[in-house]
């Protein structure tokens, strides 16, 4: 009998995890299985599902409904958002999803030899739990206890109240205006939430030239465009913050979110506002707001945990590509607290991967490695205008030894984007110049999000732009495809004619 304790067992890297053992204990008699799940979560279902991907997405649609009617001059009157009615739908919803996930957890448990504790669980030595009143010493253990929010080491900071992205999906009523901190996946999400519902006057700080860095400037500089004309939002490029100070007294502090760790409370709670100082090009500036909000990314989630006790050190290659710790070959790290890749899918399939790798060291069998082709979502623009990568981007290309085509084409070129009424953004094919096989796409433009399956396919089963119908029904966005692959078709053709010689392997032909 090989015993595995799952800490984390609602999420859904835990879950995941406990499906691929279950499912694989069914297959194998060879050895029996004991399992426990542990989690104290209240309700319990998950980050995603609870205040992360779900929740921000039921908000965000109805965001996304106003600013379409707005942004239209066809049409007259703007509708009024009732943050009421949208928090009312966005809890109803999110309780039946919860509730599927703790339904599925507490099914599991009913089987021989897997169990349900809902409850905390602490380590007291290296895989030793003290779980309530219990102690557990099982073979393996797997923590998958998620992330929560990052707050940044900045002077002034713990005397100042602060929202999170967890208070904006519950917000009611909102600031007159507002900082904020992080303009990430979470920031390009909700800023222009703030600004669409609430009617924020919005000033972000983004410590570079644009957001979006990963990507060459033109797909930032659209994002600052759209943000700053459509969203009337007030952006800091290359700004740094210096330190916080709060305004007044005899405020009310408000909400720090739920899940936020921070000593912002009872010397917050006098505040009447909140004071940052910044830097912009070497001239310190103060800026002034009623409310900060801190969309500064998320950390492992290990507080709590008692890894003290054990020969666990969380840091930079704590755990290694086949899940497992570095410092403890019996306890495997799945989802967001690994700190590997904190995206949802990502952890589900960590989950499954662990799952095998757990069995397979159990046999003594060698473990393998888990890799996944970059494939990320940000509904940017309120989804009007989300960001997909897949693969591959210039700049990866670029590093590595492959000579690459990279093609490009703006959204504005393609008239089913003008017809739609969304002419903004663009989008990037890089492709292998070798073989013609499609390594990477991204695009930022009306309908990016429901083209990245497709384009996953491409570049998870190396399709040959050559071989690939570049016909879409007419007319639909994904015109914006047939354009690229046109593009990169062409290109092998003239590398052929020429004897591979041509433009340089990051030459951007933009139609």
């Amino acid at each position: 009998m090989v015993h595995v304790a799952i800490i984390g067992g609602y999420g859904s890297a835990g879950v995941a995890v406990a499906d691929e053992l279950v499912d694989r204990a069914d297959e194998d008699s060879e050895r029996d299985l004991e399992l426990t799940l542990i989690d104290d979560g209240e309700p319990g279902g998950g980050l995603c599902i609870l205040r992360g991907c779900m929740p921000s997405k039921d908000v965000l649609s109805a965001a996304q409904h106003r600013y379409q009617v707005r942004h239209d001059d066809r049409l007259e009157g703007v509708p009024e958002a009732v943050p009421e009615r949208v928090v009312a739908q966005k809890d109803d919803h999110i309780s039946g999803f919860a509730q599927h996930r703790r339904d599925h957890v507490h099914e599991l448990a009913e089987r021989e030899n897997v169990e349900f504790i809902h409850d905390t669980a602490e380590f007291v030595d290296d895989r030793v739990l003290e779980v309530g009143d219990r102690t557990l010493e099982p073979d393996y253990v797997v923590i998958a206890t998620g992330s929560a929010v990052n707050v940044p080491d900045l002077p002034g900071i713990e005397d100042v109240p602060f929202s999170t992205s967890a208070d904006v999906l519950d917000a009611t009523e909102f600031p007159e205006s507002a900082i904020v901190m992080g303009f990430g996946y979470i920031g390009l999400e909700l800023v222009p939430y703030l600004s669409e519902v609430g009617g924020v006057d919005v000033t972000v700080i983004e410590h570079d030239e644009h957001p979006l860095d990963e990507m060459e400037p033109a797909y930032g500089e659209t994002i600052l465009e759209l943000y700053r004309e459509h969203f009337d939002v007030e952006i800091l490029t290359e700004t740094d913050e210096k330190r916080l100070e709060a305004i007044g007294s005899g405020g009310d502090a408000g909400s720090t979110g739920d899940e936020a760790t921070t000593a912002a409370d009872a010397t917050a709670a006098a505040s009447d506002g909140v004071r940052l100082h910044v830097d912009r090009d070497g001239v310190e500036e103060t800026l002034e707001a009623e409310e900060l909000y801190l969309f500064t990314g998320r950390r492992p989630n290990v507080d709590g945990l008692g890894l003290e006790n054990t020969a666990l050190e969380v840091g930079e290659g704590w755990v290694g590509s086949t899940m497992q710790a570095r410092d403890d070959e019996r306890v495997f790290v799945v989802g967001d607290v690994n700190g590997r890749e904190p995206i949802l899918h990502v952890a589900k399939e960590q989950g499954f991967a662990a799952g095998r790798n757990v069995l397979r060291h159990d046999r003594g069998q060698d473990l393998e490695a888990y890799a996944n082709v970059p494939h990320h979502v940000i509904f940017s623009g309120l989804g009007v205008y989300p960001f997909a990568r897949i693969g591959h981007t210039p700049a990866t290309a670029g590093e590595s030894d492959m000579d690459t085509i990279v093609v490009s084409s703006d959204a504005s070129s393609e008239g089913v984007f003008k017809s739609k009424n969304h002419p903004e953004g663009r989008a990037t094919l890089v492709v292998n110049a070798e073989d013609g096989s499609v390594l990477g796409y991204q695009g930022l433009h009306l309908h990016a999000d429901v083209m990245a399956k497709t384009m996953q396919l491409a570049v998870e089963m190396a399709l040959d732009v050559r071989e690939i119908p570049s016909r879409a029904y007419h007319p639909t966005t994904p015109e914006i495809l047939d354009s690229l692959l046109r593009a990169a078709e062409a290109e092998l053709e003239e590398r052929s004619e020429n004897g591979a010689a041509g433009p340089p392997a990051d030459a951007d032909r933009s139609e």
